[in-house]
Parts: C-alpha cells; sequence; structure tokens
C-alpha cells in the first residue's frame, strides 16, 4: 500500500514538472511594439528625403579612388578583422554549449609494473607489467530542454556578434570616407595657406616700394613683415594637417603609417539625392538595433534555462576498463568489465544559487531590454540630427561661398586703394586675413557637409 502511494506521487510531481517545463517559452516580442509610441516619418524633413535609402552609399560620391579605398580596408583594416575573429570565437561557443546534450565519453589509459610472488626469499617472485584502459560514460537527458534554452541562448548571442561584424564594417568604411575627406581638404588648405604666403609676400614687395620712395612709413613694412611671418606659420600647421590626415587614413588602410598619400583633388560636390526612408525600417536595418534585439532573445533563454534547472536532471552513466600484461590481450571482450546506470538528481537546496540565477537572469531580461529601448532611441537621435544638420550645413556653406567671392573681390580693390594711396595698411591686411579665412572656413564646412552626409548614411544603417 506505501509502495503504491509513493508511485502515485511520484507520477503526480513528475506530471506537475512536465506542465511546468512546458510553460517555459520566450515571450513573442516584436520590435516597433517595444518602441512604441514612434512617429511614421522623421520629424525633420527636407526636400531630398525620399523613401528608400541608397543601396551602396559610397558610390554616390563618384570618386574611383574612394571606393577602392573602402575596399581596401574592409579587407585589410586589423580592427575589422578582430571582429571577425570574434565571430568566430563566438560560433565555437554555440558549438560548446551545445555539447552536454551529447554522451561524454573518457578514456584513461595506465602503465603499472610490480613485483608478484614469495618476497620473504625472493622465491617463485617475477616482475610483471600490467597496461590498464579506463572509460567513463555520461549523458544528461535534456528532457526539460534546459540545455537546448542554454545553446540556444549562445547561439543568439553569436549571431548578434555577427550582426555586429556587419555594423562594424559600416562604421569602417565611414571612417574610412571621412578621413579620406579629411586628406582632401587638408591638401586643400594647404594650397590656400601656400597662395596667402605669395600673396603676402606680393604684398610686403609693394609696401617695401612705397616705403623705399617715401610714400608710407617704416610701420606699414613691419606690420607687412609680419603678417607675412604670421601666414608661413599657418603654412607650416597645413604641412603638418597634411601629415597627420595621411598617417589616419594609411592606419585605417591597414597600411604602415608612413604620411606618404597624397591628395589634391577638389572636395567632391554633395550627392544631390538623399534617400531616409521611415523611422520602423531603422529596427530591422541598423546592426547595432538588431544586434540588441538578438540579445534580448538570448537573456530570454538564459531566463528560461535558469527555471528549468530547479527541475530533476536524468543522467545515463556508464563506466568499465580492462587490465592485461599484453596490448592484444586488453582488447578482448573477455578482459572487458563495465556496468551502466541511470542517475535522477533532483536538485532540493543548493544555498539560494539557483534562486539566485533566476534572479539574475530576470534582472538581465530586463537590462536587455532597457539597452535595446536605449539603442533605438540613439539611432533615431542620430538620424533625426543628422537630416538637420544637412539642411543647417548646406545654408551655411552657401553663405560662406558667397562670402570667399566678397572676400576676394574687397582684397583687390583693396591692393588697389593702398598703391594709390587711398586706405591704410591695416584694411589692406584685413582684407588678405579676411580671404584667407573666407577659404579656409568654406572648405571645412563643405568637408563638413559630406562628412554630414556620410553620417546619415552610417546612422540609417546604409549597406556599403
Amino acid at each position: 500500500m506505501m509502495d503504491s502511494t509513493v508511485a502515485s506521487l511520484i507520477i503526480k510531481v513528475g506530471l506537475c514538472l512536465i506542465l511546468l517545463s512546458g510553460c517555459m517559452s520566450a515571450p513573442d516580442r516584436d520590435s516597433e511594439d517595444m518602441m512604441n509610441p514612434m512617429p511614421d516619418q522623421w520629424t525633420t524633413v527636407t526636400d531630398m528625403t525620399l523613401t528608400q535609402i541608397s543601396d551602396s552609399w559610397v558610390d554616390t560620391f563618384q570618386q574611383p579612388t574612394l571606393t577602392e579605398m573602402v575596399r581596401e580596408a574592409l579587407e585589410f583594416n586589423h580592427n575589422l578583422k578582430a571582429a571577425a575573429a570574434r565571430v568566430n570565437i563566438a560560433r565555437a561557443n554555440v558549438r560548446i554549449a551545445g555539447a552536454p546534450r551529447l554522451p561524454q565519453v573518457d578514456v584513461s589509459p595506465s602503465f603499472s609494473r610490480g613485483r608478484f610472488g614469495n618476497f620473504d626469499n625472493n622465491i617463485d617472485s617475477e616482475e610483471r607489467s600490467f597496461i590498464d584502459m579506463v572509460f567513463n560514460l555520461s549523458w544528461e537527458l535534456d528532457i526539460w530542454g534546459r540545455i537546448g534554452a542554454a545553446k540556444e541562448a549562445t547561439s543568439l548571442e553569436a549571431l548578434a556578434v555577427e550582426t555586429e561584424l556587419s555594423g562594424a564594417a559600416l562604421s569602417l568604411a565611414a571612417r574610412t570616407a571621412q578621413s579620406w575627406f579629411a586628406l582632401l581638404e587638408a591638401g586643400l588648405q594647404e594650397t590656400v595657406a601656400s597662395q596667402s604666403v605669395s600673396d603676402r609676400s606680393m604684398l610686403v614687395e609693394l609696401v617695401r616700394g612705397r616705403f623705399n620712395r617715401g610714400l608710407t612709413q617704416g610701420l606699414d613694412l613691419g606690420l607687412a613683415l609680419t603678417d607675412l611671418a604670421n601666414a608661413k606659420a599657418q603654412l607650416a600647421e597645413a604641412h603638418n594637417q597634411v601629415q597627420l590626415a595621411a598617417r589616419r587614413l594609411e592606419v585605417l588602410l591597414g597600411r604602415y603609417p608612413a604620411g606618404e598619400l597624397k591628395a589634391h583633388i577638389p572636395l567632391p560636390p554633395l550627392p544631390s539625392t538623399l534617400t531616409a526612408g521611415v523611422p520602423a525600417e531603422l529596427l530591422e536595418r541598423r546592426p547595432d538595433i538588431a544586434a540588441a534585439m538578438k540579445r534580448v532573445r538570448a537573456q530570454d533563454q538564459r531566463f528560461i534555462s535558469a527555471n528549468l534547472a530547479l527541475l530533476p536532471s536524468i543522467t545515463l552513466t556508464a563506466a568499465g576498463g580492462a587490465r592485461s600484461d599484453s596490448l592484444k590481450d586488453l582488447i578482448q571482450p573477455e578482459a572487458l568489465v563495465w556496468n551502466v546506470g541511470t542517475g535522477l538528481l533532483q536538485p532540493i537546496f543548493a544555498g539560494d544559487r539557483l534562486e539566485g540565477e533566476i534572479e539574475r537572469n530576470r534582472a538581465a531580461v530586463t537590462e536587455a531590454v532597457e539597452q535595446f529601448k536605449q539603442t533605438a532611441l540613439d539611432a533615431f537621435r542620430e538620424v533625426e540630427q543628422a537630416l538637420a544638420a544637412e539642411e543647417y550645413l548646406t545654408a551655411q556653406e552657401q553663405a560662406l561661398a558667397n562670402s570667399v567671392t566678397h572676400a576676394e573681390a574687397n582684397q583687390q580693390m583693396a591692393v588697389y586703394a593702398y598703391r594709390h594711396g587711398f586706405t591704410t595698411i591695416l584694411t589692406l591686411l584685413d582684407s588678405f586675413r579676411g580671404t584667407l579665412n573666407a577659404q579656409s572656413a568654406h572648405l571645412t564646412v563643405k568637408r563638413r557637409l559630406l562628412n554630414n552626409r556620410i553620417d546619415v548614411y552610417l546612422a540609417l544603417g546604409g549597406a556599403i
């Protein structure tokens, strides 16, 4: 009677455990639902905003050299290669996590030698050698799916790392393009500074000629010489910026930073078409958001695995071995000794370890969800501010282009006026400085406008 009662109790407990394990499933998460409310369109709307992102934003700049450099960076950049290695590590971790679902077998061969027989007088004693071959087998049956959930979590983590590799490639392409534009600007700034030195030298000769004829004071010549010295200092700084930009770009390309890259061509015009899509598309398109979502699902699986650890585990075990003084006899069936068993392990008290694991994983799920939401919000902010910045930078570039035109005209009039004694040296020097500053600022904003367009493509997760 007692035996039947115990058996019935065991059956009922088993059925409850089966029902408990069946209730453990990952929540059906949807990225759009997690980010509601979310606008249907970007709040920053420009005349260039369309409905679909470009397939290859690098080619939109129509610079073959830039395209080749991006390809070189994607092939030889060491940080990207390290990111690719992390993907392989993550994939290996998936295999490791799934290993407990398979039988685990180990073999322990050993060799021993000793004397056997009558040890009192060494009569009939002899030395003999023995070879032992012992094996152990264990196999945990993943009845509840605990090991499977842990493997699924690791697999999702590997997918997140792989997705981040795509993001790293996109970021590298963007930094390469921006570094290329920085090198172009540095070269153009160098040209402008060199022309400024030539203009100041001409100005010094003009003032010296008037001074020699007694038409101006020595102070005018001193001010002109000071201005020429400042222009030469600016040219030296321009040379320095060229070598800095070249070396930064060479490192991105995986080359030795020898400073050998040269670029003396104009900055390309801004591509005329900007395709932004809608906010909802960003949740699937941006690698960092997609990776964050995979990590949410991975934490869901870890939480499931932690809960299933409370259920009993069933393990099949086997052990055996053989011993012989001859290797050929060791493999004979009659030399084998073995046993097979089944074990049931039900956790009862583990010092709050299992409960602590559950609470930790529950908190980790919340953390992953909040990190996903923050990643998405940061992505929306990057798109919105880049779209807005393009509008403001475009207006700034147009204003500075007009400033350059006026400054160059003012400089010519100031030279004419000073040559004929109609203005002072200070006005003339101001006109030269104004021209240099306007030209330099115009080049900088043109490069910033190109960089911002790359930021738009990067923020939108555009394809390379």
